[in-house]
This record gives C-alpha cells, sequence and structure tokens, in this order.
C-alpha cells in the first residue's frame, strides 16, 4: 500500500471519529435542549397568565370592575389557548364560568363572595396542575441530562483513547523511517558504505531502501576502484608542482605549509622536507620573505627580490582552496555550499617583463624628449607663415597651414604626455607641494581653456565659494589636471552649450568637478577610463587623444594623496571629479 493511501486512510479514520463524537454530542444536547424548551413553552406561560389575573384582583381589592375586568379577560383567554395538562381544561372552564357569573350586574352577595372563591380555587388548582408538571418534566429532564453526560463522558474517552493512540503511534509511521535514512546518510557522508536499510512492507520508504543500498554498493565499488587512481594523481600533481619554473607555497586551514616546491624553497631559503607540517606564522617569525608574502592582501606592486644574482621581480597571486562542506551542524537548517581548507601563493618571475618595460619607458622618454625640439621649431616656423611681413598666404594654404598647426600642436600634447608618463613609471614624478587656495587653482585651468570655449560659444559656469581650506598640492599639475577635464568636457560638448565647473568641501576634503552636458559615457567604458592608452570609441565627430591624460591625471592625483573618479549616464552627460585632502 502506498503512503498516500496510508495518509489518507488514517486522516479519514480520524476525521470520522470526530464526527460521530460531534454528532453524539448534539443528539444529547438537542435533547436536553428540547425537554427544558417544553417546560418554559408550557407550563411557566400558565403560570404567568394565572398571576397575572391574581395581580389584576389584588389591585382592586379581590373584585372586579370595569378597571381590571379586561385585564383578567385578555390574561383567561391566553390561558384557555395554553391548556397543556390533565385536568387544567376542566379547572380553566371552572374558572371562565365563575368569571362570568362575577360581571352579572345584578349578581347577589353571597353569589359574589361563592363565585370570588371558586376563582381563587380554580386558580390554586391551575397552579399546582402546572408546579407540578414542572417539577415532573424537570426531573425528566434532569435524567435525560445525566444520561446524556454519561454517554458523553463514555464517547469522550473513547475518542480521547483513540486519538492519543493515533498521535503517538502515527508520526512513527513517516519520522521513524526518515530517522533511519538520515543516519544512513550521515554515514555514507562518512564513507561507511557498509550502511545499508532495511524498511518492511510494499510502500515508497521500501522502494527507498532498496534505492538507497544500492547506491551504497555502486559507491563503495566506485571508491575501492578510484583510491589507486587518486593516489597516482596525487603524485602527477606534486611533480607538475615540483617541476614548475614559479614559486608556489600551499597552506592548509590551519595555516601549516602543505607543500613547497624547489623553486619557492630556494627563495625562501628553506628545505621543503623539513618546513611541509610547520606553521608559516612560526617560520615568518625568521624569515622576512615569507612574511611579506603572509601579509600581502593581492597587492599590484610586484616584490622585489634578490635571485638569481640580481634583483628580481616577482609578482604575488593568492588563491583560496574551497571544497564542498559536509561538516555537521548543530543547526539543521544551516547549509554551506563550501568551506575554505587553504592558501596557494604563487610567485610569479616578471624580471624579464619588468626589464623590457623600463626599456620601453626610457625608450618613450627619450623620443619623446628627441621629438619636442623639431616640434617647437615647427611651431614657430608656422608662427612666421602667419605672419604677413613674411608673406601673403591664399585661402588653401592658410587652410593647409591652419591643419599642420593643430596636428603640431596634438603631437607637442601627446609627446608632453607621455614624458609625464615616463617620469611616473620610472619613479622620477617631482611634485611641488605648496600651501593654496583651491580657488586659484581652478582661475589657472580655466584662463587655459577660455579661448577654446570662445570659439565653440560654450559658457564656463563656476561655483566656487568665497571661502574654501586651503590644500598642499603641485599647482601647475592639478591644474593641468583640470585643463584635461575641461578639453575633453569642451570637445563632447555641443556649440553654445555650457560647462559646470564646482568645488566644495566633503568630508575633509575638497572635491573638484567638471560637468559637461553631452551624450554621456556607457557604463561599460567608465570603468576602463583611467587605464593607459585606452580610448572610449567615438561617432567619428570627435578626434580622440592618445588615452594618456586621464590615465596621467589619476597618477597625478593619488600621488598627492586624492582620490579621483568618474560619474556618467547616457544621455545627462558626464562629471568627471577629484578630491584633495584640506591641509
Amino acid at each position: 500500500m502506498k503512503i498516500k493511501t496510508k495518509l489518507r486512510l488514517g486522516f479519514g479514520f480520524l476525521f470520522l471519529v470526530v464526527i460521530s463524537f460531534g454528532a453524539i454530542s448534539l443528539y444529547h444536547i438537542n435533547e436536553i435542549a428540547s425537554r427544558s424548551k417544553v417546560i418554559l413553552k408550557d407550563n411557566y406561560k400558565s403560570l404567568v397568565y394565572v398571576n397575572d389575573i391574581r395581580t389584576a384582583l389584588d389591585a382592586q381589592n379581590g373584585t372586579i370592575n370595569s378597571a381590571n375586568a379586561v385585564q383578567i379577560e385578555k390574561a383567561l383567554q391566553l390561558e384557555e389557548a395554553n391548556v397543556t395538562e390533565p385536568g387544567e381544561k376542566a379547572a380553566v372552564l371552572a374558572l371562565r364560568q365563575a368569571f362570568d357569573r362575577l360581571k352579572q350586574p345584578n349578581i347577589m352577595f353571597a353569589q359574589q363572595r361563592e363565585a370570588m372563591s371558586d376563582i381563587h380555587l380554580q386558580l390554586r388548582n391551575i397552579d399546582e396542575l402546572n408546579m407540578n408538571a414542572i417539577v415532573r418534566k424537570n426531573e425528566k429532564a434532569q435524567q435525560a441530562t445525566e444520561r446524556a453526560t454519561l454517554f458523553l463522558s463514555i464517547t469522550a474517552s473513547v475518542t480521547f483513547i483513540i486519538l492519543f493512540s493515533f498521535i503517538v503511534n502515527f508520526p512513527g509511521f513517516i519520522a521513524n523511517p526518515l530517522r533511519e535514512l538520515l543516519e544512513g546518510i550521515r554515514e555514507i557522508s562518512r564513507k561507511n558504505y557498509k550502511q545499508h536499510l532495511n524498511f518492511k512492507g510494499h510502500d515508497e520508504f521500501s522502494e527507498l531502501a532498496l534505492a538507497f543500498n544500492k547506491m551504497a554498493l555502486e559507491l563503495k565499488n566506485w571508491d575501492n576502484s578510484n583510491v589507486a587512481k587518486i593516489k597516482s594523481e596525487k603524485q602527477r600533481i606534486e611533480t607538475i608542482i615540483e617541476q614548475m619554473q614559479d614559486a608556489i607555497i600551499g597552506l592548509n586551514e590551519k595555516q601549516e605549509i602543505l607543500f613547497l616546491n624547489k623553486v619557492a624553497g630556494q627563495l625562501l631559503n628553506l628545505d621543503s622536507a623539513l618546513a611541509v607540517g610547520k606553521s608559516a606564522e612560526e617560520l615568518a617569525q625568521k624569515n622576512e620573505l615569507l612574511q611579506r608574502i603572509l601579509a600581502d592582501q593581492n597587492s599590484k606592486e610586484p616584490l622585489k627580490i634578490y635571485a638569481d644574482e640580481k634583483e628580481s621581480y616577482f609578482m604575488l597571486e593568492q588563491r583560496e582552496i574551497t571544497i564542498p562542506n559536509f561538516d555537521e551542524f548543530n543547526d539543521p537548517t544551516l547549509i554551506a555550499v563550501g568551506k575554505s581548507v587553504g592558501k596557494v601563493y604563487v610567485l610569479k618571475n616578471i624580471t624579464q617583463f619588468k626589464e623590457l618595460d623600463e626599456a620601453k619607458t626610457n625608450f618613450i622618454a627619450t623620443v619623446s624628449h628627441e621629438l619636442k625640439t623639431p616640434l617647437s621649431s615647427i611651431k614657430m616656423s608656422l608662427k612666421l607663415l602667419n605672419d604677413e611681413r613674411v608673406g601673403t598666404m591664399n585661402q588653401e594654404q592658410s587652410e593647409l597651414v591652419k591643419h599642420i598647426k593643430e596636428d603640431s600642436e596634438r603631437l607637442l600634447k601627446i609627446t608632453s604626455e607621455l614624458l609625464d608618463l615616463a617620469q611616473v613609471e620610472t619613479g622620477n614624478l617631482q611634485l611641488n607641494f605648496v600651501r593654496t587656495n583651491p580657488a586659484d587653482i581652478v582661475g589657472l585651468a580655466v584662463d587655459a581653456v577660455n579661448f577654446q570655449a570662445e570659439q565653440k560659444e560654450i559658457r564656463l559656469e563656476l561655483q566656487v565659494p568665497a571661502k574654501l581650506p586651503a590644500v598642499n598640492a603641485d599647482v601647475q599639475k592639478t591644474a593641468w589636471v583640470l585643463v584635461n577635464f575641461l578639453s575633453n568636457a569642451l570637445r563632447y560638448s555641443s556649440e553654445k552649450s555650457k560647462v559646470l565647473v564646482q568645488v566644495s568641501e566633503q568630508h575633509g576634503f575638497i572635491e573638484f568637478s567638471v560637468r559637461d552636458f553631452g551624450k554621456g559615457i556607457e557604463e561599460q567604458y567608465q570603468k576602463k577610463l583611467f587605464d593607459r592608452y585606452y580610448q572610449v570609441p567615438t561617432d567619428g565627430q570627435n578626434k580622440s587623444g592618445s588615452g594618456l591624460g586621464l590615465a596621467i591625471s589619476k597618477d597625478f592625483i593619488e600621488a598627492e594623496q586624492g582620490r579621483i573618479w568618474v560619474e556618467s549616464a547616457i544621455g545627462e552627460g558626464s562629471r568627471f571629479c577629484f578630491a584633495l585632502p584640506i591641509a
């Protein structure tokens, strides 16, 4: 029988028990109510009518006159319609006759007394008949109540026993197999593949037990067949790590050295056979290089190490080793997808690339420096050509000279940027820090681009507070950064628009920003804007630069302990910002 069928039968039986108990209870309660209702409906009303007649008589000192005759007649008619007990009809009839005699106009005093006596007598008879009936019916109702109480007590006891047995035994039908299955899964997780389940019956639990036992057998066969293969793979991996040219250091979750290849042993001056299994933190106390490696948090700066009889450069890479988490937790609701079992440190030798990079930097610096002299001569010659004292040029020649001048200025700007970049890369960047007013830096930058803004009819709007704290900065290089921001903003702004320059104090920093209202920069390009030689794709309407201006700006600002960033959205323009600490 399927589990679903068993659950339906169990809960169906429970439902029938509850319905049966409810039906028995309703039957007995209805019987008690009906008996009580009869008492209230019949006998109690007769007593009320008799009492109304007495009250009417007492109100007129036991006589009947026009004041109480109507009230007595009304009560008597109601009583005549409510005759329920044996003998009550004769008493009511006698009461009616006596009342009719008493209403006669010429009745004698003796007849009046006799009629009044009959009225009181019949009222007492009706009282006694109804009181006796109430006592009798009350006794029957009491007996019915006692019977109902007895039946309900017996029914409630039987129902309680049935429900208690159901509550105690039925959950075990589901919980016990699940508990055994949970214990079996835990044993399997501990690689105890001998664990088996045995459920009697032909339901889903028995099928689950068969599937579980088959799984355990398959896992056992798989484990036995793969142990040798895993050992072989382990030896192969260890051999590969040992033969690698990069230094590799592995730590377990306890910060103990798990493996150390030959290159790492030579760099750290450690014997791998003695170091494996030792605490890396204890070894680092006597080994400065190992201490630097453990303290490094994925820094982008290379490590300078004396190796191969020269100063060598190594890039440190750190990787965390994670595996599926099979640990037992006290909280059964906690689910962890994985846990850390250690770290791997890789020291890549980048000395050759560093030397090539330095050679490239020196070459760029040399070429840029050599280009500046002829470019300056070209600019001077162009200036002389524009002088009418040398000679007059036609329109085509003027246009050619204008284009040559623009290209030479662009080339001169690129060479200047390459020289600045060479200074940064070689570490020869010289900064002249002075205490200065932020407004002076803005003034220098705005003066440098005023002519360019006037040519495009772009309005430069300045928002610089009158009193701002001073900053310690290299005025020329900081102004150069601001000029670079403004030049880019003017280049990508439409004619007759505006560029907003703002300076404000923000949490211990002075923030400079330049905002244009052009088409904006897509989010995918914003993260690379400050990378060297990176250029945002253009629509061909604007000439792109060398891709160095923003990169050099970033180097200048960070050298001044500041930060630089961009905010932009398509259709809303761009806002380039940098912040310098207050002096």
